[in-house]
């Protein structure tokens, strides 16, 4: 089933017709089921993150290092499901896109996702000819604009704000979402550095409060930044890491989470973490 993006901006009035017509497929085709699922995928020193709407809708955020995305996403997808309504890339380093040459190869996928950041290496050279290659539309994403996932979960743009084509640090123009199904939130920080965290803080304040945080960075000493842990206060804050030579995730972080979080969870100690929620409270499963 397609995807479709709903906006507040002019920046896409062109498209309107094709996201209406989508929505109005989502409202009458799908048949919702209740429950949001959120996957935090063991993908070693990287990030990938599978989520399956109410109605059965599926993306992924962040395609992780090498072929672990391929070994990690057959355990929480329905057996024999090779498609995915759309992926995105919350910036180009490899070890967020590099699963994705191998996805694009042996699954169907509707949509892509991207900040829109040029980075010219051969990772992402070979994700952009796989994604033209499979004419696979390809939208930016900014702040304003959010995905209707179906069954009234919804995934909004926080960042980045504007152009980042040209953006030197590539970390601080990846796409920073906030996934809402009911009263449940959860929000994905890709890599993002304190500076991010605290414009965020400063556009969004209280509204950044989620029950759970995909912590930024994999837990690098320049993110987690408290003045923004404690907008967010999560009741669960998960890093995706594994092995690395950074010191991921840093004590310091681990420290300021420890002050702000009620629970620390890490890829690297109990491997795949899945969530679910029904619009009241998020569980994990």
């Amino acid at each position: 089933m397609q995807k479709f993006w709903r906006y507040r901006s002019y920046f896409f009035v062109g498209f309107l017709a094709l996201f209406t017509s989508a929505l109005w497929v989502a409202v009458f085709a799908a048949t919702p089921s209740g429950v949001l699922t959120v996957a935090v995928l063991d993908v070693g020193q990287g990030d990938s993150i599978y989520i399956e709407s109410p109605t059965g809708q599926q993306l992924v955020i962040d395609g992780g290092p090498g072929s672990a995305l391929l070994q990690a996403l057959p355990a929480v997808m329905p057996m024999g499901d090779r498609s995915l309504d759309a992926i995105v890339e919350t910036h180009p380093d490899a070890d967020h896109i590099s699963g994705f040459v191998d996805l694009l190869a042996r699954y169907t996928v509707d949509i892509f996702i991207k900040p829109g950041i040029a980075k010219d290496t051969a990772t992402a050279r070979a994700l952009e000819r796989e994604v033209a290659d499979k004419k696979i539309s390809t939208y930016l994403a900014r702040r304003g604009m959010w995905l209707e996932l179906g069954g009234g979960a919804e995934l909004h743009i926080l960042s980045p704000e504007r152009d980042v084509s040209r953006i030197t640090k590539t970390n601080d123009g990846a796409v920073v979402a906030h996934l809402v199904y009911g009263k449940t939130t959860m929000l994905f920080m890709a890599d993002v550095s304190s500076a991010v965290e605290n414009r965020l803080v400063l556009l969004d304040g209280t509204g950044l409060k989620s029950d759970i945080l995909k912590v930024a960075h994999h837990g690098s000493k320049y993110s987690s930044a408290s003045a923004f842990l404690s907008a967010v206060s999560p009741a669960a804050a998960v890093i995706s890491v594994g092995k690395n030579s950074y010191g991921h995730p840093t004590d310091q972080a681990l420290s300021r989470l420890a002050a702000y979080s009620g629970e620390i969870l890490r890829t690297d100690q109990a491997g795949t973490i899945v969530f679910v929620s029904d619009g009241e409270n998020f569980v994990r499963k």
